[in-house]
């Protein structure tokens, strides 16, 4: 669920509740109004944890996860965000206009692959190539390229290094893009397949008009 949203149905039980906890309190049961604000704000934590328990168990539900699949696929996302950062700090600190449009296009497509296991979990164990090794390869030579480049005086073995490094960039960002490709490939599919049950209703409702309208001829 939207975290906005989540922080607005949360607002819209919590608050009324733990102002009817506090009238309850004082109205009813006779306790001071400092006791009142303790016991409502008791009762606000309380509906706010239930609400907490419900809202991840249904998202756990909805994409088909376990909670410790779920903690699990948690933990390296978060050590992927920490990666990213490093990764498009470094893409952006290079110093080379030809390759700038790939650069541009390895941090669009890292940003993706992470923003679409974020909203949907699961695809993590179709992205696991990418997270466990191309990622780490990416952030590896990006790093090493900008301490290199940033070197004053530059020997022609070093440039060659250089040069071999944005060309293996630049094949890491093709990897990239069939590790983004893998993850969306059972969407593919599935398009692939309603596009075939589309096409053959229309054709069966051709044929059948084309049948109708030879019956009429007749």
């Amino acid at each position: 669920m939207n975290s906005f949203l989540l922080f607005l149905i949360r607002a819209s039980i919590v608050l009324p509740l733990a102002m009817i906890i506090w009238l309850m309190s004082v109205v009813i049961f006779n306790q001071t109004y400092f006791l009142s604000f303790i016991f409502s704000v008791a009762g606000g934590l309380l509906a706010n944890i239930m609400i907490s328990v419900i809202a991840k168990n249904r998202f756990l539900k909805k994409h088909g996860l376990t909670r410790k699949e779920f903690k699990y696929i948690k933990r390296n996302l978060e050590e992927a965000k920490q990666k990213i950062t490093r990764l498009h700090k470094s893409l952006l600190l290079v110093r080379h206009f030809p390759s700038l449009k790939k650069r541009i296009e390895l941090m669009r497509l890292t940003r993706k692959i992470y923003r679409l296991t974020k909203k949907e979990p699961k695809r993590f164990y179709k992205a696991e190539r990418f997270y466990f090794s191309h990622l780490d390869s990416a952030v590896e030579l990006t790093e090493k390229y900008v301490f290199l480049s940033d070197q004053p005086s530059k020997s022609m073995e070093l440039n060659q290094t250089l040069d071999d490094t944005r060309q293996m960039l630049d094949e890491l960002t093709y990897y990239v893009q069939e590790d983004l490709h893998e993850m969306i490939s059972d969407d593919i599919d599935q398009l692939n397949f309603e596009m075939d049950v589309a096409k053959h209703s229309i054709n069966s409702i051709k044929d059948s008009s084309i049948l109708d309208e030879s019956r009429r001829l007749k």
